[in-house]
């Protein structure tokens, strides 16, 4: 017996916003309302989870311990994020070193996600 993923949950203040954001950063659209909540899935040809934003009434508070790392598809990494930035995505600091190959951003609620570098689009 095993358990099989379901869904990332990512809470929010601003539900919607934060569906504007994800949906035009990974090519997923609004697939359910649920409680508040919305329920977002890959558009067709587009590979990843579901996620669920979840609406919550206080602001992140602290650096994630669980995060997203995304490889850019048919651009650079610096395209994807300038991509990312004009999102509304922001640059953070989580302590990387300024010897890593990846970018930290957060999204408009301040959610860390990394940018990969291009070796790592084949997955090695």
């Amino acid at each position: 017996m095993s358990s099989r993923f379901s869904s990332l949950a990512l809470d929010a203040v601003d539900v919607n916003a934060q569906a504007a954001f994800w949906t035009q950063a990974l090519g997923y659209r609004i697939a359910e309302e649920f409680d508040g909540g919305l329920g977002l899935m890959p558009e067709n040809g587009v590979v990843g989870p579901p996620i669920d934003i979840i609406p919550v009434p206080d602001a992140k508070t602290a650096k994630l311990r669980l995060h997203i790392d995304l490889v850019p598809e048919g651009c650079t990494q610096q395209e994807e994020v300038d991509r990312m930035l004009a999102l509304g995505a922001v640059r953070a600091d989580v302590g990387q070193g300024p010897d890593v190959d990846w970018v930290v951003l957060a999204d408009p609620e301040g959610n860390e996600f990394c940018i990969l570098s291009a070796r790592d689009q084949d997955g090695g």
